[in-house]
């Protein structure tokens, strides 16, 4: 079995796909169950962000992963294929080592997607995919994250999409400490942006959720009020500012929601931020005059300008990555070795075992002690070295130099010897 990471991201995929084969969370077991279900892919993990989808998996055949991946969301492989990437092996170590450290996300060395990292983790350590090899390799990856993360300035200056949506709405409306906002979800992401808002002291905040009670949770957090989805349709002219993040499969906020309310706003402008992927706010509003409306890929443009005083990290976190990607697949082949050890050592155990067999039964009936063990040293050594022996002897030709070389190396005989 190999590893692989099979996926896409949004350097790869626009979001129009992205969204197409997100990853809803309480999808996720049972889709982990079902790549697995077959022999051909023994381990798996899926990551599905609002940048990225991506299958961590064990197998023999990578490409059944992208016949499953297009099947599983109902769509030919023939539009998504385009935009796959697949890692085998050393790609794949060094792919996912990347990711956990924030080198492959849209905000470089941004920390959100450790935790999504885990998440996914969580959710294949619950369905029962995550076997050792998978195992091992996300404990690394999280060691080789937190490694970046304290030895570099990866992380020094960081512009996170929080802030960026802070950013952009500023760009509409001058003073935040005069707008009324309005949160749409509970999440982490929708967590993060409130605190970066409540920050900027806008002048008020409400928080609207299915699950009342983690609205209010948070809603008493940032001293703001709740709304219930039913609510959402005739409360949202109220709000300058609009920041949805939900894993609703379908938009939750349409045009016609949204005309109506900038017709009752008179036209005062506003800002809508979508962060789902799927996307939370149908992609029409964009074309409403007094509406600003940003998606996760246009929040990208915004962090770009702190790029450049981050790359001497990126190439210092690029170095302990790579070394740790060596150290991974070391650990790799050496278990892929434990099989021809143990049969090894088990070959050895019984050679022993039959010759002090014979050397006790020989004490038993009276041998001399000093030949009794010359004859036991004898006998291990022939049996011992019988199949190297006989390996050399039978080698032919240019293939007896290289014989000759490995027994040289397994051995570790010097020329003289």
């Amino acid at each position: 079995m190999q590893l692989y990471a099979l996926g896409l991201n949004h350097h790869t995929a626009p979001l129009a796909i992205r969204e197409r084969v997100a990853f809803e969370p309480a999808s996720l077991a049972g889709a982990l169950r079902d790549l697995t279900s077959g022999r051909t892919v023994r381990e798996a993990a899926i990551l599905s962000t609002c940048n990225r989808t991506e299958l961590y998996f064990a197998s023999e055949a990578p490409q059944h992963a992208a016949d499953w991946l297009a099947q599983f969301h109902r769509l030919p492989l023939g539009e998504v294929a385009p935009y796959l990437y697949s890692h085998p092996e050393r790609e794949a170590v060094r792919h996912v080592f990347r990711v956990a450290s924030g080198l492959d996300s849209m905000v470089l060395g941004e920390p959100q997607i450790l935790g999504q990292v885990k998440e996914a983790v969580r959710h294949a350590e619950q369905a029962g995919t995550l076997g050792t090899l998978l195992h091992k390799l996300f404990q690394s990856s999280f060691a080789v994250a937190k490694e970046v993360r304290s030895t570099t300035a990866i992380g020094a200056n960081i512009v996170s999409m929080a802030a960026a949506a802070v950013h952009l709405a500023e760009r509409i409306f001058e003073r935040i400490d005069e707008q009324n906002v309005l949160f749409i979800g509970a999440g982490e992401m929708i967590e993060l942006c409130v605190a970066h808002f409540a920050g900027a002291g806008p002048k008020s905040i409400a928080i609207a959720n299915r699950t009342e009670a983690r609205a209010l949770a948070l809603a008493e957090r940032c001293g703001g009020k709740t709304l219930t989805m039913e609510a959402l349709a005739e409360a949202l002219p109220r709000f300058d500012i609009v920041v949805s993040c939900t894993a609703s499969p379908l938009p939750i906020v349409g045009l016609g929601m949204v005309e109506r309310a900038v017709k009752a706003r008179r036209h005062r402008p506003m800002v809508m931020v979508d962060l789902a992927v799927p996307r939370d706010i149908e992609a029409e509003v964009a074309a409403l005059d007094d509406v600003f409306l940003y998606s996760v890929d246009d929040l990208a443009q915004v962090v770009e300008a702190g790029l450049e005083s981050r790359q001497q990290a990126v190439v210092e976190a690029e170095g302990i990555i790579e070394g740790r990607v060596d150290g991974f697949l070391h650990w790799m082949r050496t278990r892929e070795a434990v099989p021809a050890i143990r049969a090894l050592r088990q070959h050895a155990e019984t050679v022993r075992e039959a010759e002090l067999e014979r050397a006790l039964k020989q004490l038993a009936r009276g041998d001399a002690p000093d030949k009794v063990l010359e004859a036991l040293a004898h006998g291990l050594t022939n049996k011992l070295m019988h199949a190297p022996t006989h390996y050399l002897n039978q080698a032919e030709g240019g293939e007896h130099d290289a014989a000759a070389q490995l027994v040289r190396r397994l051995f570790d005989l010097r020329d003289e010897e």
